[in-house]
C-alpha cells in the first residue's frame, strides 16, 4: 500500500470542482444540474456535500499522527467545504479525534483542527440564519475550555468577527466567567483575573456596541468589579435614548435590587423620558414599573418624587393608572430600610395632600385626563359597553373629590355629557340614575 498516494488521492478527491463555486446557501436554480429535475439537482447537492465531509473525516483519521498531513486537511477543508453544517460536522469529528487517545491529555494538533474549523463555521453563520447557530456557539466555547486560557482569550478578543454581542455576553462571557470554567482549567489567582478581565472588557465592548440588549447582562458580569461596573452604568446612561423604556426599567430595578437606589432613581427618570401610555393602555406591562418607580422617588425623598411626576405627567394619559399613582401617594408613604438593601416598603402612614405640590399636578393632570379619555370613549361606544362606562365615571368621581372644587367640576363634566351625548338615551339614563 502506497499511503502518501492514497493521502494525496484523498486530497484531490476533496476539491470537487463542480461545486467549488457554490456555498451551502446558494439558490436552487443556480446549483448546476446533474439529472433530468430540481429534485435531483437538490439531491445531488447534498449527497456530494456529504460524501466531501465523509472524505475528509476519513483524512482526519489517517492523519492524526502527522502533523504536516493535518495542516494540510485543515486547508483543503477550509478551502474546498462551502457547507457549513458539513463543517461543524467535521469539526466535530475532530474534536472526538482529538479525545480517543490511550492518554488523558488530547490531541493538540487535533484539537487545534476541531477549533479553526469551528471559528470558520461561526464566520460563515455570523449573519446568516442557522437553527444550529446556539449550538455551534456553546460547542467552539467547550473546544476553547478543552483547550485552555490561550483560546478562550484569543476567541474573546476576536469576537466581533464570530459572535453576535447578545451571543458574546450571555453565552460567551458568562461561561468563561462562571466558577466551574476556573476549577476546570485550575487556574491561578493570577490567571483567573486575567481571564475575568478579559470576559469583562468583551462584555463592555458588546454593551457598548449594542447597548439595548446587552446592558442588564453586563452590569451583572460587571458587579464585582467596582471599576468595570461604574463603567457598565455610564454607558447605560449616555446610550438611554436608544435603550427601550421597558428595558430601561429592568436595568433599574437591578441596581435598587443591588443597593444603588439613587442610580436606580436615575435609569427610572431616563425611562419615563421616553416613555408613553396612552389613555386606553390600562393593562400595560409597564404600569408595574410606572408604581415601582413612583414608589422609590417617595421613598428616597420629596425632593426625588418633585422630579418624577413632570415625567409621569408627560409620559401617562392612562386616567386609571394616574389615579392609582394618586392615591397611592395621598393615603401610603414607602419608605426605605437599610436591612433590605435600600428597596422601599410601604407603610400605613399618610403621604402628602392633593393641595400641595407636587401632587397637586398630578390630580389636574388626572382629571385632565379622566375628561379627555371620558370623550374620547363616548365617540366609540357600543351598548355593550355602558355598564364599564359607568364605572369608570365612577373611579373618576373619587378622583374628582380630592380636589377642593372636585365636586361642582364633575357635575360639569355629567352635564356637558347629558347635552353633547343625548342622542345616547340609554347611557344618558344610566348616567342620570348613577350620578344624578
Amino acid at each position: 500500500k502506497d499511503l502518501d498516494l492514497a493521502f494525496k488521492l484523498g486530497l484531490r478527491a476533496m476539491r470537487f470542482l463542480a461545486l467549488s463555486d457554490f456555498s451551502g446557501d446558494t439558490a436552487d436554480e443556480e446549483i448546476p444540474l446533474v439529472g433530468p429535475s430540481r429534485v435531483t439537482r437538490l439531491y445531488t447537492l447534498g449527497h456530494l456535500q456529504s460524501q466531501q465531509c465523509e472524505l475528509a473525516s476519513r483524512l482526519l483519521n489517517a492523519a492524526k499522527d502527522s502533523a504536516d498531513r493535518l495542516s494540510s486537511v485543515l486547508q483543503a477543508a477550509q478551502r474546498h467545504i462551502h457547507s457549513a453544517p458539513q463543517l461543524f460536522r467535521l469539526a466535530q469529528d475532530a474534536f472526538k479525534l482529538s479525545n480517543v487517545q490511550s492518554s488523558e491529555t488530547p490531541d493538540i494538533d487535533m484539537l487545534h483542527v476541531a477549533i479553526e474549523l469551528g471559528l470558520l463555521v461561526l464566520r460563515m453563520t455570523l449573519n446568516t440564519s442557522n437553527w444550529r447557530r446556539r449550538e455551534m456557539v456553546q460547542w467552539l466555547i467547550e473546544c476553547a475550555i478543552e483547550a485552555g486560557t490561550s483560546a478562550l482569550s484569543q476567541i474573546m478578543k476576536n469576537w466581533s468577527s464570530l459572535f453576535t454581542p447578545t451571543e458574546a455576553t450571555s453565552m460567551v462571557a458568562t461561561t468563561v466567567m462562571a466558577p466551574a470554567t476556573a476549577a476546570r482549567l485550575q487556574l491561578t489567582v493570577v490567571e483567573k483575573e486575567a481571564l475575568l478581565c478579559c470576559a469583562r472588557a468583551l462584555a463592555l465592548q458588546c454593551a457598548s456596541r449594542e447597548p439595548q440588549k446587552c446592558c442588564l447582562s453586563t452590569l451583572s458580569l460587571c458587579e464585582k468589579n467596582p471599576a468595570a461596573f461604574e463603567a457598565a452604568y455610564r454607558l447605560v446612561v449616555e446610550s438611554a435614548a436608544v435603550i427601550p423604556p421597558t428595558q430601561l426599567f429592568a436595568i433599574a430595578r437591578y441596581m435598587d435590587y443591588r443597593g444603588y437606589p439613587q442610580r436606580a432613581f436615575k435609569l427610572a427618570t431616563l425611562a419615563m423620558k421616553h416613555f408613553t401610555l396612552a389613555y386606553n393602555q390600562d393593562s400595560h406591562p409597564s404600569i408595574g414599573d410606572i408604581h415601582w418607580a413612583c414608589a422609590l422617588s417617595q421613598a428616597l425623598g420629596f425632593n426625588e418624587l418633585m422630579q418624577i411626576i413632570p415625567l409621569i405627567i408627560k409620559a401617562v394619559h392612562c386616567p386609571t393608572v394616574l389615579s392609582d399613582l394618586l392615591f397611592r401617594c395621598t393615603f401610603v408613604k414607602a419608605t426605605t430600610d437599610e436591612s433590605h438593601n435600600s428597596q422601599f416598603f410601604m407603610t400605613d402612614n399618610c403621604g402628602l395632600r392633593c393641595n400641595e405640590e407636587p401632587l397637586r399636578q398630578l390630580l389636574e393632570a388626572t382629571i385632565s385626563a379622566y375628561v379627555n379619555t371620558t370623550h374620547s370613549r363616548l365617540n366609540h361606544i357600543s351598548p355593550k359597553h355602558y355598564m364599564d362606562f359607568v364605572s369608570f365615571l365612577s373611579k373618576a368621581h373619587e378622583t374628582f373629590l380630592l380636589a377642593s372644587d372636585g365636586g361642582s367640576r364633575f357635575r360639569a363634566l355629567i352635564n356637558n355629557m347629558k347635552v353633547l351625548y343625548k342622542g345616547k338615551k340609554k347611557l344618558m339614563q344610566l348616567v342620570k340614575e348613577t350620578f344624578g
